[in-house]
């Protein structure tokens, strides 16, 4: 792909956008970024920018910005049917994703990791098993590092393992990894994609370019993914939590087993008791990534130690605290219902649950049995409060407390020795902060504070 000369806008100045620029710019191309927000909003970045001779357009598209490209590269967060986008891809012009134009120049191999829920926990530990196999290795996508940063340290040796959400997914072309895995597909960001249905052929873009060379790793316990199968040219590896597969990885007798193919004697992989990681989805996650990495080449004892060793991601059920016999819980990566309800699921009962932010069309009505089960009580932030109140009125007691820092005082004034808090809210978090990164660092922060004030006096 020749950039030198070419002139690219790059639409939405987010963290791709941005690296994406700046690959763009040092490969010889006429870059312009352009951004709805204001220049105030991204003054932290036009400097930088602008020092590059990279021109911005903030505070809105213009119309004719958009024609005067040879090729146009879209942000994740910036949906594909934008008026601008829909009138350049009419006027002949070219549209990408960040992830396309990465893959176009990325050397080596790619492992990429999609699904609903547990793609950061799932890559990060494929990242730290190739590691402890002594393979090259890069880890990067939705996980925080873009992956055209990664393109200068690949090389042909490579493995690059990439989490890949639907919304980069849905503009590629020739992505290709050499192993694709999906863990789940169940229903999230419906108010971008209109339609489950759309959101999971989104997901399956992830093995639309691979052949009978490569592998798909998909979930055989969820209905979705494993439809996916028929639809793929790859070599499909299955992993399940409820029984056997011909060939991938499963659970037996309080352990982790994989077998290579339909004739080959399964291998005993790890015992259940030393997956460090709270909750079964995350059993499912270890699962996927012993199918993964077998077939990336690791052997049998990299997997083992790399997931004895592997702490929890930041967010991801991430323990905060142990204040008077109360556990504390981060889960803001919970962003949608099957998140949470995998969150509760991990604990016995007795949980003070923060639910809210930003709602994504989704019916919470579906955490009723949970709820009822396992929850003391739920205390209601942001924008959806209200539609999580009038669906989930009369299941479990309910406290209105529009924030965050509300929300845990009120839980402050009402747990008791061995009550679990757990901050797992279905919900995006851009109503009232800038990522789910931000809203659990502000949990966190809370908490210490709390504990500071020591105002949980009654526990």
């Amino acid at each position: 792909m020749e950039l030198k000369g070419k002139k690219v806008l790059v639409v939405g100045l987010g963290k791709s956008g941005l690296a994406a620029a700046l690959f763009l710019r040092r490969r010889g191309a006429q870059v312009t970024v352009s951004d709805i927000r204001s220049a105030e909003a991204l003054a932290k970045d036009i400097p930088a920018l602008l020092e590059e001779g990279i021109n911005v357009e903030a505070g809105g598209h213009g119309l004719l910005t958009f024609r005067r490209q040879d090729l146009i590269v879209v942000s994740p967060g910036v949906p594909l049917d934008t008026p601008e986008l829909v009138q350049a891809r009419n006027f002949g012009r070219p549209v990408i994703g960040e992830l396309e134009l990465a893959a176009r120049f990325l050397k080596g191999k790619i492992l990429a990791v999609t699904g609903s829920n547990g793609k950061t926990t799932t890559t990060s530990l494929l990242g730290e098993i190739l590691e402890k196999a002594g393979m090259p290795t890069l880890v990067g996508g939705n996980i925080g590092v873009p992956v055209v940063a990664l393109i200068d340290e690949s090389t042909d040796a490579t493995w690059s393992v990439l989490e890949v959400s639907s919304f980069q997914l849905e503009s590629t072309e020739q992505f290709h990894p050499t192993i694709a895995v999906i863990l789940n597909i169940t229903p999230d960001h419906l108010d971008r994609h209109g339609s489950f249905e759309n959101y999971a052929l989104a997901k399956e873009r992830i093995f639309a370019e691979q052949d009978e060379d490569d592998y798909a790793v998909l979930n055989a316990d969820n209905v979705r993914a494993a439809s996916s199968a028929k639809r793929s040219k790859a070599r499909v590896y299955w992993f399940s939590l409820e029984h056997p597969v011909e060939q991938g990885a499963w659970v037996e007798g309080g352990g982790i087993l994989f077998r290579s193919g339909p004739e080959a004697a399964p291998e005993t992989v790890m015992a259940l008791s030393s997956i460090p990681l709270k909750g079964e989805h995350n059993v499912e996650n270890v699962l996927a990534a012993v199918c993964a990495a077998r077939l990336a080449g690791a052997s049998p004892e990299s997997v083992r130690t790399a997931v004895e060793r592997f702490k929890a991601v930041e967010h991801r059920l991430e323990y905060v605290a142990t204040l008077n016999g109360v556990e504390i819980y981060n889960d803001s990566k919970a962003t949608n219902v099957d998140a949470t309800a995998k969150a509760i699921a991990a604990f016995p009962g007795n949980i003070h649950l923060i639910l809210g932010g930003k709602d994504k069309n989704s019916d919470y009505t579906e955490l009723s049995d949970l709820l009822r089960s396992r929850v003391k009580a739920v205390y209601t932030i942001g924008s959806a409060a209200a539609k999580i109140e009038s669906q989930l009125r009369g299941v479990v007691s309910i406290h209105s407390c529009e924030t965050l820092d509300k929300a845990v005082s009120a839980i402050a004034a009402a747990a008791h020795p061995g009550d679990v808090v757990l901050l797992a809210p279905a919900c995006s978090s851009f109503d009232q902060f800038e990522s789910y990164e931000h809203r659990g660092r502000v949990f966190k922060e809370l908490v210490n504070e709390w504990r500071g004030w020591k105002v949980w006096q009654n526990v």
